[in-house]
């Protein structure tokens, strides 16, 4: 296979895998939206309780494990080691198919243990059918890992996107008929769960459809003398650090899973309120999710130079785009945490019908900002090789988040919950802004930015808080709430969105020069220069 490919095909199928990415992301934070509509706050609940178990295991063995794969083939082929090549897909297929058998078998056998463990026996069967889109996943891995090592990255990222719509596509069609058949939610739920194998079957079905003949020769023998102990080894190490800050925010919901239901409980909540405060509660992780949708795309565009930067001059050429990729995550991660707390209770009936636990939402929706930050600071270690100890401090987090539920929600009830996420957050995005600053000693950013920050998120949050009374107050009485939510949600967002992006421009917060390492900078420069050209 020959190792030439020209850049600009190259640079058209990364495009495509970020646009991927992006409609992937939204995909799987929109679609929460209308099941939970379908099955009510004791639905989403089943549902929230078992995907972070399968969604974790899943994010590391067909995200992690293609990008180390990807990785060790590309070095091999670099070299003209073909027959390494062979050997590390015959191997990585190998560990991860024995990884997702043992995982398989240990939900298959202790379900009924982790169920009594959330203290929710009815969920046993549905951790087991759940486990079955793991048997997917070494297929899925090394079919992913080939493309990126080929850098056919338009017909993967389609794919990839095929997938996750079947996967949303099905749950939300299967829910809709299962609950009108049996109005039984842990039905329901089992069917969205299974949506999951269904998204990963379509996506191995097209990927292996488009497979070159030699590229389906995974079982051909190999002379390669390439050690298994080594590629296990880098395996193992290059798929936990890729997928490390996605593990994160999982781990966090499954810390919840575990401990919420029977802290609420052990307060005195009666099961079936503990279950319905549960999924209200759980309406914040797709909020969350779109909230880090933007900060992180905009971010991110800017690790692929930090990281070849930080290779030249001791790692110092990296620090201009370390800089600026904090202070834009900082403004939109800012901006969309405050937007979230200010519109909450009208968010909140407009997409979940009700507006119950209004308050515990804006506490959670916090954690955009600490999660924004936490996900770039990560990525921007692990471009330079930096992984374990920022872990670490990740483990840490996942530890006070575990402890802070156990006291706070015996405290504050639900709402010790959403602190106890904020705190750990804090915690592990400490310790990690510690490591960066160990690696690089320079400021991030300058007084004047946080000053100029902090002045327009906090003139957006007055403007749209004032609009919202105001609309609320007028509005017609025979409007139905939600419908008046509705409306004041649509018009209040732009408004705050507009006002912020003025505000910042006007304080430049960002160099026109630096829209332009943005996606859509280049629109965005052009009105900063105009709102701050100055008249003769």
């Amino acid at each position: 296979m020959s190792t030439q490919w020209k850049m600009s095909s190259y640079m058209k199928g990364a495009a495509m895998l970020t646009i991927s990415a992006l409609i992937i992301k939204i995909l799987s934070a929109l679609y929460r939206v209308p099941f939970q509509n379908m099955v009510g706050d004791e639905g989403f609940y089943i549902y929230q309780q078992i995907y972070p178990f399968i969604g974790m295991i899943t994010t590391w063995t067909s995200v992690g494990f293609a990008v180390a794969l990807a990785k060790l083939m590309s070095d091999q082929m670099a070299k003209g080691d073909m027959e390494a090549v062979q050997k590390i897909k015959q191997v990585g297929f190998t560990y991860i198919s024995i990884l997702s058998i043992l995982f398989f078998i240990a939900f298959l056998l202790g379900a009924d243990a982790l169920a009594e463990a959330m203290g929710d026996a009815k969920l046993a069967p549905l951790l087991q059918i759940g486990a079955v889109v793991l048997l997917a996943m070494p297929f899925l891995a090394v079919l992913k890992s080939i493309y990126q090592t080929t850098e056919r990255l338009t017909p993967l990222a389609f794919a990839q996107v095929i997938e996750q719509a079947v996967r949303v596509g099905f749950i939300l069609v299967g829910a809709y008929l299962v609950l009108n058949w049996t109005n039984d939610f842990y039905a329901t739920g089992a069917v969205a769960l299974l949506g999951a194998s269904i998204g990963e079957a379509a996506g191995i079905l097209l990927l292996g459809w488009w497979l070159t003949k030699k590229d389906r020769a995974i079982l051909r023998k190999t002379s390669s003398s390439l050690s298994t102990k080594t590629i296990l080894r880098d395996l193992t190490w290059i798929s936990v650090s890729a997928s490390i800050s996605s593990l994160f925010f999982l781990m966090m919901q499954l810390v919840d899973s575990m401990t919420v239901v029977n802290g609420l409980t052990a307060a005195g909540v009666d099961l079936q309120q503990a279950k319905e405060t549960k999924g209200i509660y759980d309406r914040v992780q797709p909020l969350i999710q779109m909230g880090i949708v933007v900060t992180t795309s905009l971010a991110f565009a800017l690790v692929p130079l930090i990281a070849s930067r930080s290779k030249q001059q001791d790692g110092r050429g990296a620090m201009p785009f370390i800089q600026l990729s904090y202070r834009v995550a900082l403004v939109f991660g800012s901006a969309a945490a405050a937007g979230l707390i200010a519109t909450m209770p009208y968010v909140n009936e407009t997409l979940f019908q009700t507006r119950d636990l209004s308050v515990v939402l804006m506490v959670g929706s916090g954690q955009v900002l600490w999660l924004s930050l936490i996900l770039l600071f990560m990525a921007i270690l692990q471009g330079v090789g930096r992984i374990w100890r920022p872990t670490l401090w990740l483990v840490i987090g996942l530890i006070v988040k575990a402890i802070s539920n156990v006291w706070l929600i015996d405290s504050y009830g639900i709402l010790g919950a959403a602190i106890a996420g904020n705190l750990a957050m804090v915690v592990a995005l400490a310790g990690i802004v510690y490591e960066v600053k160990r690696q690089w000693k320079e400021r991030l950013a300058g007084a004047a930015f946080y000053v100029g920050l902090a002045l327009a998120v906090g003139a957006m949050s007055v403007s749209v808080v004032s609009i919202e009374v105001v609309l609320d107050a007028f509005l017609l009485d025979f409007l139905s709430s939600r419908l008046q939510s509705l409306m004041i949600t649509a018009f209040s967002v732009p408004v705050g969105v507009v006002m912020f992006l003025i505000l910042i421009m006007k304080r430049q917060l960002l160099r026109p020069k630096e829209w332009y390492l943005l996606p859509f900078g280049k629109r965005l420069a052009g009105v900063q220069l105009l709102l701050n050209r100055k008249k003769g």
